[in-house]
């Protein structure tokens, strides 16, 4: 399985916004940092405000910041809804024409390796994924007050 990039990149903005939790961060200094484009961005802190996992404010001043605590913010949760709960698979939709679905043992493992998957992603928050940022400051160039 990939991870779309949508999903990588929630998951930096997120990272990215636990590690510099004492002030805002802008779009544009999570896309300097990362080396991404400020337009994917855009459409992942849309998302990420929809969910209510960050707040954006608007206008001078602005930018977005964490609406929970890291601690609070399950990563498989954040992955279920940045992936979307489309069908991994043609004989898991509503429209299958797999003319082997009736006999195929493969979805049958491709449901249990994505619940492994989604459950071993529940076991861990943001919190985790921060927990020792040193060095993901330093590489990030995040200025700390």
């Amino acid at each position: 399985m990939k991870l779309t990039t949508f999903t990588d990149y929630t998951l930096r903005v997120l990272m990215y916004l636990a590690l510099n939790q004492d002030r805002l961060a802008t779009i544009q200094g999570i896309a300097e940092a990362y080396g991404i484009s400020e337009s994917h961005l855009m459409k992942v802190v849309q998302h990420l405000a929809k969910t209510g996992v960050i707040e954006a404010l608007r206008g001078k001043g602005g930018g977005i910041r964490l609406a929970l605590p890291a601690s609070e913010i399950r990563i498989g949760r954040v992955v279920r809804e940045a992936e979307g709960d489309g069908p991994i698979v043609e004989c898991f939709s509503a429209n299958d024409t797999c003319r082997i679905t009736p006999n195929c043992k493969l979805a049958g493992a491709l449901r249990r390796a994505f619940d492994a998957l989604y459950t071993t992603l529940d076991e861990y928050t943001l919190a985790d994924l921060t927990q020792q940022p040193a060095a993901l400051v330093q590489i990030l160039k995040i200025v700390r007050s």
